[in-house]
Parts: C-alpha cells; structure tokens; sequence
C-alpha cells in the first residue's frame, strides 16, 4: 500500500485534513515537545495520592515513552514532594526535569536544591483573581514575579512563567504584566494558561496570535478540560504557533482534568502530521501504569487506551471485522491497535450480535453448528444479553449452544 499522510500501515483518517485550503492560515512549529504535568497538576485531581515510588516510576515510564520534560511535583506541598523530585533527578533520565514554583524566592531556592533543569513559576494574571482569591493589591502580582524570576536566572534555572487564569484576564493588563517581568524580571518562555477550561477553539487560535504579537518568547500550553475541548485548544494553539504542551496521562487534573496526551499526540499525528516523537507503541503500557498507581478509573470506550477501545459486540461491524480486518485493518480501526499497545480487537457476545459473532466464537471454542442451530443460538444470545444487560460470556454461550443442540 502507498503511504500517503493521511493513510499509513498505522492509521486511516480523511485525506480532508491535508487540503491546502484546510490547512491554509496554520503556522505551526518546526519541532512541538511534551511537558508532562502528571506528577503535579495530575496529582491534584481529587482524591490522587502518589507517594515518592510511584512518582519515580511513572517518571521513568515518561521518559521510556520518550516524553521530553516531565514537571516532577511542587517542593514547596511537603518535605516527600520535594525528596520525590531530587530522586526522579537523580536517575538521570532522558527526560529534562522541571518543578512548579509559585512567584517567590523560597520556592526558587527548593528548586535549585533540588537539582532541577527549570522551573515553571506561577502568578494569578486576572484582576478579579488577584483581587479577590488572593486578596492581593495588583502590584503585589508584579513585584513577586520580577524578583522570583530574577532570582531564578541568577541560579541558572531555564524559566517558565505562568500566569493562573489567563484566558479571563483582560488582554493588555496579561501582556503588560508578561512583557514587564520579561524586561525587569526573567523568563526563558511564556505560558498560555486556560485554568478553568474556558477557551473557545476559535479563541485558542486568538489567545496564541495575540501573545505571539507581543511576547517574543517561545510559547507554552497549559489547557484544561472543563468544557470537554482541552484537546481542541492545544491543537489550535499549536498550529498558532505555540511549541510545548502541557499534558498529563490519562488527562487527569484538577476537576475535569488536563489536556490528555494520548488523544492530542494521536490527532497531531495523524490528523496535521505533526510527530511530538513518542514511542506510541508504549502508550498503553504508560496508561496501564498511571490508572493503577491513581486508582483512576478509565472508560472502557476511552480512545486509543481504554480496555474496550477496540471491542465489537454489533454483527454488522463484525462482518466488517471478519471480511476485512487481517489485511486492512485500519479501514475499521483508524489508528491500528498495535501501533498504541493495545490489545487486539475482541469480538464480543450480545444483544448486538449477528451470525458472524457465532461463527467466530464457534470457531474459536471448536464448536459446528448448522445453519438453522446458529440462528436459534444467535436468537438465545439476543434474548438472555437483554435480560443480563451485559454481554455474555463463554461459559454462558456454551450453555445456549448446549440447549439448542438438545432442542427436537
């Protein structure tokens, strides 16, 4: 098969994507990276707690995968935290390890002890948060950022700056405050921040032109799902232009969570053929991890990682399945579940199913039936999957298939 960008051995998307009229107005980066929140922005989904081990194995799991920074926790939250992140760095992975700091000097100096690369440093950039949440006057903001990042050039910490909130913060008041730190303080790149998951796609593309106009830095995405369009945003803000995504395995976060990684490195790939440069065949093993170390549960329909991800109860896609699934099977599944580490397609038993899901399960237990004892078992299957409300198992077909054949 000729491999075209929209159609490899791996995966089968709408050749649409790549019109030039589509693609007509994006601009994205040469070279987009992965900054990894899970550690950190991840942990602070309700409920999570990961102790020092299982900060370092997910770590070193991130950086297997190939995933280029990874925001290893917060020093300043416990003295655990912080020994958490002077072990991740000492296992000298692949991965450039950051930390998150608020706008003050102590927490500049935790990081430096910690041995960190860089730090990503935060300050509330709206008026209403800093007024109210924080009760601070609006200098205050100001003044802690430019003497936090000074100090953190000073220790030769490459410096993020990140403003909470600031996608409802009043446009030139955000860049004010970003372009005064950038004179008077330091900052090595910016970060876009939609805290509260509030940004239109339309108005990611807006965010990102606009900060670009003004802030001559390398920009950051820092996006939240509150309104289900996290993976809409970062793309938007990538092909805008912006360079790092902030993301987290899984997509868990604080409420409704994080930009996930599986879903934006996937339709980046396959959808505007950018490659972030994940091993993707690891995603799965990577996913498999974090949902047991959280005790985060998954959806079972979950793309790309989700244990059902790839199953098939309908008879109508199993013959799909059957006729063209062994040499085409991207024309069924539009990303191939071994180029993620999925497990292959199971075809399953139930009040969807069709001659075709008897067929194959007959074949697979070793079973013969005529044509009138498959109809009779398909009828059973039907009537018992709708009473259960499940789908059956095998122990439940052979028993049906067993009453059938002993029908007169």
């Amino acid at each position: 098969m000729q491999n075209f960008p929209w159609r490899t051995d791996n995966w089968f998307v709408s050749p649409w994507n790549y019109l030039q009229e589509v693609k007509e107005g994006c601009r994205p980066p040469e070279k987009v990276k992965i900054h990894d929140v899970t550690l950190r922005d991840g942990e602070q989904q309700a409920g999570i707690i990961l102790t020092k081990d299982d900060k370092v194995r997910i770590a070193e799991k991130l950086s297997e995968i190939g995933v280029h920074r990874i925001e290893a926790g917060m020093p300043a939250v416990s003295p655990r935290d912080e020994e958490a992140i002077k072990e991740i760095v000492k296992r000298n992975l692949q991965s450039e390890i950051f930390c998150f700091c608020r706008c003050m000097v102590d927490d500049v100096k935790r990081a430096r002890d910690c041995g960190v690369k860089g730090i990503v440093i935060e300050i509330p950039s709206s008026k209403h948060l800093i007024e109210k949440a924080y009760k601070w006057p609006l200098d205050k903001a100001i003044d802690l950022s430019i003497k936090a990042t000074s100090f953190a050039k000073e220790q030769g910490l490459y410096t993020v700056f990140f403003t909470i909130d600031g996608s409802r913060a009043e446009l030139d008041w955000l860049l004010d405050l970003v372009e005064k730190v950038a004179t008077e303080g330091h900052m090595d790149a910016f970060t876009l921040v939609d805290t509260f998951g509030v940004l239109s796609p339309q108005a990611a593309t807006f965010f990102t032109k606009m900060v670009a106009e003004r802030i001559k830095k390398p920009l950051e995405i820092h996006f939240h799902s509150d309104f289900g369009l996290a993976v809409a945003n970062t793309i938007n803000a990538v092909l805008a232009g912006a360079e790092v995504i902030h993301s987290t395995v899984l997509g868990i976060g604080e409420r409704a969570g994080n930009t996930p990684m599986e879903e934006t490195a996937l339709a980046l790939l396959t959808i505007y053929g950018i490659d972030v440069g994940l091993n993707y065949k690891k995603m799965n093993e990577l996913a498999r991890l974090v949902q047991d170390l959280t005790g985060v549960s998954v959806p079972e329909n979950r793309p790309f990682v989700g244990k059902g991800a790839y199953n098939i109860e309908s008879g109508i896609v199993t013959g799909w399945y059957k006729n063209i699934y062994q040499d085409d099977p991207t024309t069924l599944f539009p990303v191939h579940p071994a180029f993620v580490g999925h497990e292959e397609p199971r075809i399953l038993m139930g009040k969807k199913s069709g001659l075709d899901n008897i067929m194959i399960w007959c074949e697979k237990l070793g079973i013969e039936l005529n044509d009138d004892q498959a109809l009779r078992v398909l009828q059973e299957v039907k009537l018992l999957s709708h009473d259960l409300k499940r789908v059956l198992n095998e122990e439940e077909f052979l028993e049906i298939v067993k009453n059938v054949r002993h029908e007169k």
